[in-house]
């Protein structure tokens, strides 16, 4: 399959980071668009170790060929596109720095953001002001939110998330 070159938002070409692992695991759903799945590359005796390992708990689907053309199409043509959900998740990251009740957001190097508020009642605040506007995220307990931008989360999802974020105060009831 061709790999696209600058597909990170590093800039890194993503073969470079075979180099330094046994074993790399490539998600193909979200950001790349496929219904499901996920590769694992590695060497020949790793991967006859984890074909057993999968088989063992349970992960010999058949009939597969239709999910692996799916992953297959999204290599293919969703790579790219992988440099929006990088630029909307910085923009998010910004947002939330400026936030007052907001601690903190971990540094973002892909589609994740992660942040913490300064008190669980700030994190409340937002987790029932999202709900409430069906902005689906994820509660990681004590105070620390993630949100994850991928293929379904287009320009008019962004703007309305920027638009709450811009509005609330985390630390007024």
């Amino acid at each position: 399959r061709k790999v696209v070159k600058n597909a990170l938002i590093s800039g890194q070409d993503p073969k470079d980071f075979g180099e330094l692992f046994d074993t790399i695991s490539v998600c193909l759903s979200k950001g790349l668009g496929a219904p499901m799945g996920s590769v694992l590359v590695g060497k020949k005796s790793l991967m006859n170790k984890a074909m057993r390992v999968r088989k063992v708990l349970g992960g010999g689907m058949r009939q597969i060929g239709y999910m692996a053309a799916a992953g297959l199409y999204a290599l293919d043509h969703n790579i790219d596109r992988l440099q929006e959900d990088h630029k909307r998740a910085k923009e998010l990251a910004g947002l939330l720095a400026n936030l007052k009740g907001v601690q903190y957001v971990e540094e973002v190097a892909t589609n994740i953001v992660i942040f913490s508020t300064f008190e669980n009642e700030h994190a409340e605040r937002l987790i029932e002001t999202l709900k409430n506007s069906q902005i689906h995220f994820s509660d990681m307990g004590g105070g620390k939110l993630r949100f994850v931008t991928h293929f379904d989360y287009g320009k008019e999802m962004h703007d309305k998330l920027k638009e709450i974020l811009l509005t609330k105060d985390l630390s007024q009831k």
